[in-house]
Parts: C-alpha cells; structure tokens; sequence
C-alpha cells in the first residue's frame, strides 16, 4: 500500500470512522437532551440518608433552594437502623463538656497513623479536610437538632482522643423510628430540621439518569428520575449531589473489587434500604473515577463481617429486627443472637467444617467467601455458597435462645431435625446449590465430637473445645456473612467535586457518603462530614 493511499484508506478511514462514532452518540444524546424541565433548583441530591441530609441542610444554610429525591418511600437510608456512633473530634461542644481536649491536627494524625490497618491506604487530601471539619460537623448536628447521650465519650478508631459519642432513637414509635435503633434519631432530627428550613424531599423517586451539556464536557445540568413509572425531569441550577449510599446491593459492581462477592451475602440494611450503585454508575458513564478501591479488599475494616445474628437472612451486627418493625414482614425474622460460637459448628453448603468458628478476623471470612469441598471442581465456584451455624438442644439451653419464630425464619433460613442425616436433607435455600449429602454432615459432627472428647482440634485449631453436639432435637440456621460498608466509590477533591479519569472536575457534579471513596473510615463520621461539604460547595457556586 503507497503512502497516500495508507492515509487516505488507513488513518483518515480510522479517523472518519471516529467521528461517524462521535456524531452517531452526540446525535443520540442530543434525543435524550431534557427540553423541559418539571421542576428546578439550585442544589438537587439523590439520597435522604445521612449525607444527603447533611448536603441539603447546608446547602438551605447557603442560601440555595433543594430538592431531594429518595428511592425508598421514607428518609434515612442505611443510618435509620444504624447504631447512631458518631466518632467525630477535633474539639467538639460535647467533647469540651466532658473535658475532652482534641484538635483538628491530632484527628488527622490518628486517621493516617501507619499502624492503622483499616485507614493507611486512605486520600490523605480527604482525611485532612474531613479531621478539619469534624467539629463543625458535630456542632451542626447539634444545632439542627440531632441528640446525643450525654456521657463521657470513647475511644475508637484505634484514636488517642475519646470522640464517640452515640445518638439516642427518636422515639419510641417503630412506624417513625423503623426499628428503634440509635441512628433514627439521627436522620429523623435531620429531616425536622430540613424541612422546616425549606427543603423538599420526593421520595419513591428512582435517578435514572444524569443530564449533561455534552457527553464528555460541559456542566451537570440536573437530572431525570422515575415516578410511579413516569419520568420526571429536574434542573440544577448550580449543583447535583450523589448521596445514593454506595454499592453493596449490586452484585455486578461489588464482584469489580472482589469477584468472589457473589449472590448469597447477606447486606447490612437490607431490606429496609439497598445500595444499587445507581449514582457511581451513571456518574462513570460521564466519565468519573472510582477511588480507593484496594480498601475494599485490603482485609481490614467492615467491608464483610461474620454475622451476630443466625437464622434469618438478614443479620446486621447493629440490627436485630424487632417484630414490631413495620419492615419485619420482608426481614422475615429477628435471628438469635450469638453469645458464644462455642455452642455451634459453622459447615459449608456440603456439610463440612471450613475453618475455627471462634475466629473473628478475615481469616474465617476469607474460608466462608473461597472454601470449596475438595470434590467440588465444576458449577458455581465463585462465591462459599451459604455457610450454616450446626447445634443441639443443649445449645440452644446454654444460649437460652427461644429457636421459633419470629426469631427465626423458617422459610429457607432455619431448619430443625431429629436426626443429624435428617436435618442435612431438609436444608433448602435459594443459595444452597445443591442438597447437603447427609453422610457428609453426619461425618462432620462425628469428627468434632471426638475432637471435643480428645480436647484438641487437630484440623482448624479451634480452642477451648467444651460441647458436644449430640441432643435432639437438631438444628441448621443461616449464617452467611454480611456486606458491610463500601469503603471504595467515587474519586472526588477536597471540595466533594466529582473527577473523572483524568482527574479533571466534572463540573456541577458532587458526592458524598458512601458513594464517594478514597477514605476507609466506617460509618457515619465520614459521611456526616463530606455530605455537609457537598452541600456547602454546591450552593456556593456562581450561576
């Protein structure tokens, strides 16, 4: 091929293909361009949960009109069943009430201490504006209205400076507090204080899609969302926030950071609220970067955790579902809490011992998330399948657990037998992909049996063998592990913009909470602070 022909056939080919490409999606994105808008406001957030909360608070306190919308019929997110800890220092009232002395510098020296396992991988541009705003960002909560229990506060965080103080339920009505847990009164406080100062909430409003001047450039004009199956379109006039709460409900986009994240985990809040990584996901599709995502496998932190709670699907260590709760019909039990994993055997799908039960570090999870039976070379091999808590009637006596519903969920997540064979044949569940061979099982608890007679466990090591498992009746209860945090999600600055993969700003383009990585901090510090940073810059901008 001659020179001229190569350019003429070969690059400039290649290069009108590119621009036949580029044409073709800025003609379709100029089809699905909003050419009217339902409503409008300055500053619009996806998500009433903590962070969105925050966001819109601070964004009223600007001076900015806010429009929030929310998945779920009601406000709060994961936080309304949350344990309501709030680790933020820096010299807080509360803290200054106690005679706690802290400072802005020491938060940040603790949370980028090397020796911190669970945050040295974390943005230190992110800890540094987060450890200086931590005491504004507890003094704003008790300014709208949030409660806290008044005592000396904790350490946590492996910190130097007591910072944790606990909010209190707000109230004592479950219709309002969901389940009674500290966290209600949180997100409660925040939602009184949101809407006395103007801000709108629309909830059962799902965001389907970010609306930008161009494909690849250009400001964030607003957003479309669905209602009642109809679109609704929205403009933001100076900004719009992700505050939708992270990824931890999509299998699909978890399995990115850990492909053995399969179906069967258990994810904290559910099913009160999930975390479908809508705004990381339509966010990337303009573009943006994920940030931090080695946090979430780094094996430190609460990105998966053992369950507290056996026997129903849903076991959030910070959550046992009361029956009182108007979500315990899709919760389908509260679980029996665990006082000891001395009174159980935990067995894989095919009835075998995989690891020390007492174990509580990422040892054990990694053996419940990647231990297959030896036979096992074909099917599903991604993901440890379900992983079953075994126990006798002396068990159940020594735990004084009552194993009946509502504490337990009969229907695919607790079982009962008179036999050890029999038990094994009646375990079915959407995630146990095959039947549990009854040799299998009973050969297991044979084995530990004996391991309990010779007092040592010459397999996993397990201390301190006390029990037999030998009275019937027998039982068979759930207890997968669970999903925690999403330590990983969208790259953002100091300001809570959104960058894309270039690092460049998104303009009018914001997140916060669980949506927003490059810190590992768990819970509700972390998104308290960048929520109220989100709001702030996006009502500052100049229109």
């Amino acid at each position: 091929m001659n020179r001229r022909r190569f350019l003429k056939d070969g690059v400039l080919g290649v290069g009108a293909s590119a621009l036949a490409g580029a044409a073709a999606q800025e003609a379709e994105l100029s089809a699905q361009r909003v050419t009217k808008w339902d409503r409008v406001a300055d500053v619009v957030i996806a998500g009433a949960g903590a962070s969105g909360l925050c966001a819109a608070i601070m964004a009223r306190d600007e001076g900015a009109s806010v429009l929030v919308i929310d998945q779920n019929h009601d406000i709060g997110g994961h936080a309304m069943v949350s344990g309501g800890r709030i680790p933020l220092g820096g010299g807080t009232r509360l803290q200054k009430k106690f005679g706690v002395e802290d400072s802005a510098d020491k938060v940040y020296l603790d949370h980028t201490n090397a020796r911190n396992q669970e945050l040295r991988f974390s943005d230190r541009d992110l800890v540094r504006v987060w450890a200086d705003e931590n005491a504004p960002t507890f003094d704003f909560l008790l300014d709208n209205g949030v409660k806290f229990d008044e005592v000396m506060p904790t350490l946590v965080n492996e910190g130097t400076v007591p910072r944790l103080f606990r909010t209190v339920p707000y109230s004592d009505d479950l219709n309002v507090t969901i389940n009674g847990s500290p966290g209600s009164g949180l997100v409660r406080a925040l939602e009184k204080s949101a809407r006395a100062k103007g801000v709108e909430i629309l909830l059962s409003h799902r965001l389907t899609r970010i609306v930008r001047e161009s494909a690849a450039s250009g400001r964030v004009q607003g957003i479309t969302a669905e209602f009642q199956g109809k679109p609704v379109a929205i403009q933001a006039r100076k900004g719009f926030i992700i505050a939708t709460g992270g990824f931890t409900s999509n299998v699909a986009f978890r399995r990115m950071f850990d492909p053995r994240l399969t179906e069967e985990y258990q994810v904290a809040g559910e099913p009160w609220s999930r975390q479908p990584a809508e705004g990381e996901m339509l966010a990337m599709a303009l573009g943006a970067a994920l940030w931090g995502t080695s946090n979430v496998a780094s094996e430190h932190g609460r990105t998966i955790t053992k369950t507290r709670h056996i026997g129903a699907r849903y076991g959030y260590e910070n959550l046992r579902w009361n029956p009182g709760s108007p979500m315990f019909k899709q919760a389908g039990g509260s679980g029996l809490t665990v006082r000891t994993y001395q009174d159980v055997v935990c067995v894989n799908q095919f009835g075998r011992r995989f690891w020390n039960e007492l174990d509580d570090t990422y040892g054990y999870l990694n053996a419940c998330v990647g231990r297959q039976d030896d036979s096992e070379t074909r099917g599903k091999l991604n993901g440890g399948g379900p992983i079953w808590a075994v126990f006798d009637a002396d068990g159940v006596a020594r735990e004084k657990w009552d194993p009946k519903p509502p504490n337990v969920d009969p229907n695919g997540w607790f079982f009962t037998a008179g036999t050890v064979a029999e038990l094994a044949r009646k375990i079915a569940n959407p995630y146990q992909s095959k039947p549990m061979p009854p040799r299998a099982l009973e050969e297991t608890v044979a084995k530990y049996n004996s391991y309990v007679d010779a007092g040592k466990d010459p397999e996993f090591g397990r201390p301190g063998l006390m029990f037999k498992i030998q009275k019937p009746p027998f039982y068979a209860a759930w207890a997968t592990p669970i999903l925690h945090d999403a330590l990983a999600g969208l790259r953002t600055s100091a300001r809570s913009e959104v960058l894309d993969i270039r690092g460049q700003v998104i303009p009018g383009l914001y997140a916060c909470g669980e949506s927003a990585g490059g810190f590992a901090l768990h819970g509700l510090p972390r998104v308290t602070v960048f929520g109220r940073i989100a709001g702030r810059e996006a009502a500052r901008v100049r229109t």
